[in-house]
């Protein structure tokens, strides 16, 4: 049984899901909290609003200091891929080694992988990504520095202000080779 709570950030309420296994689903704001349970709903109509655990109240400290402009590591939340295919899995492990403020494109995390024609599917991979934050699909560019798409609330908006509140310049955006 799944479990949520929202709770306040920066860039407006933010939710968590978790289940025994980690921490399964992150959700970016929406209009408003209701319209944010009616997404919740939506993906996990069995989950039910409660109290965090330990473990999650520490990965909810840790992503408001982030969205806060307080550098903040994540990257070891503990997290429930269950469900989630390999290949993804793959891009999502890389996506969570980028740190704060810094950048990839799509085709540069295809050749970690080992195939650089696969840009195209890891972009499929962050759109269809379950954690937003925690797996940082906001720090993965489209080729040259292009921000490329974002699924979540707001769009590209909300992918660069979450970039500059980690530091980065929209107009300059550092990748992990700068």
């Amino acid at each position: 049984m799944n479990a949520f709570t929202l709770f306040e950030t920066a860039i407006g309420t933010c939710a968590l899901a978790w289940g025994e296994r980690g921490v399964n689903h992150a959700w970016l704001p929406e209009s408003d909290a209701e319209a944010l349970r009616r997404r919740i709903a939506r993906r996990l109509p069995d989950a039910r609003e409660g109290a965090p655990t330990p473990e999650v109240r520490d990965a909810i400290g840790r992503i408001v200091e982030l969205l806060a402009g307080t550098p903040a590591d994540l990257s070891k939340v503990r997290l429930d891929l269950d469900g989630v295919p390999e290949f993804y899995r793959r891009v999502y492990a890389i996506a969570r080694e980028i740190p704060p403020g810094r950048t990839l494109t799509y085709g540069e995390i295809a050749k970690r992988l080992g195939d650089p024609t696969q840009a195209r599917a890891v972009g499929q991979a962050l759109g269809a990504n379950p954690l937003p934050i925690l797996v940082p699909c906001h720090r993965v560019l489209a080729a040259n520095g292009r921000t490329g798409g974002f699924s979540a609330p707001g769009g590209v908006t909300t992918k660069l202000r979450m970039l500059e509140i980690e530091g980065a310049r929209a107009n300059a955006i550092p990748t992990l080779f700068d």
